[in-house]
């Protein structure tokens, strides 16, 4: 009795090794599930990311409030009528650092017209 005992012990651990173990066993399905699980995270991060450009490209072709929007945030570019004014840290400028953020940007500001960049001289000139 303790033979047949021991052989259906050992033919139950030699049918439940290829479940847990083997190669379409829980072991791996646990791993693949893990798997699709990161994946559909990525993927939802991609497709917001697509809606996105998805949205700028239509900007881009429909008008051209992007294409100027684009221009002024990353190249810092401006239109010919406008000025380039940059406000300076009242503490900044008594320490010294603000001589150089107040003198005037070369090719970044132009003056409308009737305007001249003598206010600009005539601060210098008061230090």
């Amino acid at each position: 009795m303790r033979l047949l005992t021991l052989a259906l012990l050992a033919l139950l651990v030699l049918i439940q090794y290829p479940l847990w173990l083997g190669k379409g066993g829980w072991m791996r399905v646990w791993e693949v599930d893990r798997q699709l699980v990161t994946q559909n995270r990525a993927n939802e991060r991609l497709v917001e990311r697509n809606r996105a450009l998805e949205g700028e490209v239509r900007d881009l072709q429909q008008g051209t409030g992007a294409i100027e929007e684009r221009a002024r945030y990353e190249l810092g570019l401006m239109r010919s009528d406008e000025v380039f004014v940059q406000l300076v840290d009242p503490a900044s400028a008594a320490a010294g650092t603000g001589s150089a953020a107040a003198a005037p940007v070369p090719g970044r500001a132009t003056a409308p017209a009737g305007l001249s960049a003598a206010p600009a001289k005539s601060a210098q000139a008061a230090r």
